[in-house]
């Protein structure tokens, strides 16, 4: 219970205030989207450019941590995907969309946060490696697959697809930041101290501003319809994800307890708003999609809880 108190309320809360706001407190939709774009168009890719910048890459990439995350997270695609296909019978750009769902877990806004109240500064060094190769690599995949759905019959040909899918890719402000992160860093030219100090400043911000806007823009989503898909995704991003990761770092890659932490309470984080973002830019399962991240945002208090317990 004190973990529930100490690490995930003081996170929620926030989110809390920020629907509070949008709800009450009069802060219009223009005002919320606002915080949002400053946090998710500069503030959180600044906060991943400085910590990849200043990461030790070769002890931070550990193969059995990558794996662990990254199998638990491609199981929740394909699981949301052929859930989307056989059980609720919904077309392939759908099911694309459920599956990613199933995939993005919200590992800056929630995980790092959560992770660094409950273990400290100095375990997320973990997460940042994931992080690192979350928003690209999930990204590439979703992109690709939608693509491939929305282009059968039409004879494009397969530059013009990759044209479209590294476009799509590299005009996202966090894979912008990913990249000049890791140029800094492999590189080895550090920043002057006094750019450093004003990049420090910013990022402090960063997880609040994306918090408080996360909880003005979850005010907008009703948890209406389709209840048994929205029930369905959640399992699979709540249970199915984090259970895979902490089977294979305990019983296949034996991670050590840092390791596991960042990979389990990574994968443990509900989905994040970039899943309803993905359907909506593609005008698809936006109602399944927003549901669910809504949902199991709120539900995710009792499971993080859970894996707190779980974990050493």
């Amino acid at each position: 219970m004190t973990a529930l108190l100490d690490v995930i309320l003081p996170v929620f809360l926030v989110i809390g205030f920020g629907y509070v706001a949008a709800r009450w407190l009069g802060f219009r939709d223009s005002a919320v989207d606002g915080v949002m774009h400053f946090a998710q168009g500069f503030a959180l890719p600044l906060l991943l450019f400085a910590s990849i910048a200043r990461l030790d890459l070769g002890r931070a990439y550990d193969p059995g941590l990558m794996l662990s995350f990254y199998i638990g997270a491609l199981s929740g695609f394909a699981a949301g995907f052929l859930a989307g296909r056989l059980v609720f019978a919904r077309p392939v750009t759908d099911s694309i969309a459920f599956g990613f769902v199933g995939l993005f877990s919200n590992s800056l806004l929630l995980g790092v946060p959560i992770t660094e109240r409950a273990y400290g500064a100095a375990a997320l060094e973990g997460n940042f490696a994931i992080i690192s190769l979350h928003s690209p690599l999930f990204y590439t995949l979703g992109i690709t697959a939608m693509e491939l759905a929305r282009s059968h019959g039409l004879g494009l040909s397969a530059a013009t697809l990759v044209r479209q899918v590294l476009r799509a890719i590299f005009s996202q402000p966090l894979v912008i930041g990913i990249l000049c992160g890791f140029a800094v860093n492999l590189l080895g030219r550090g920043l002057p101290g006094i750019v450093w100090s004003a990049v420090d400043m910013v990022t402090a911000s960063a997880l609040p501003a994306a918090l408080f806007g996360l909880g003005g823009v979850l005010h907008r989503y009703r948890p209406e319809g389709d209840l048994r898909a929205i029930l369905v995704l959640s399992l699979i991003s709540l249970v199915l994800h984090p259970g895979i990761t902490w089977m294979l770092g305990t019983r296949v890659f034996y991670l050590d307890d840092s390791a596991l932490r960042s990979a389990v309470m990574t994968a443990a984080m509900a989905p994040g708003v970039n899943a309803y973002v993905f359907a909506n830019i593609y005008g698809v399962a936006k109602r399944v999609a927003a549901s669910t991240v809504l949902v199991a945002t709120a539900t995710s208090i009792l499971s993080v809880w859970f894996w707190l317990q779980v974990l050493p």
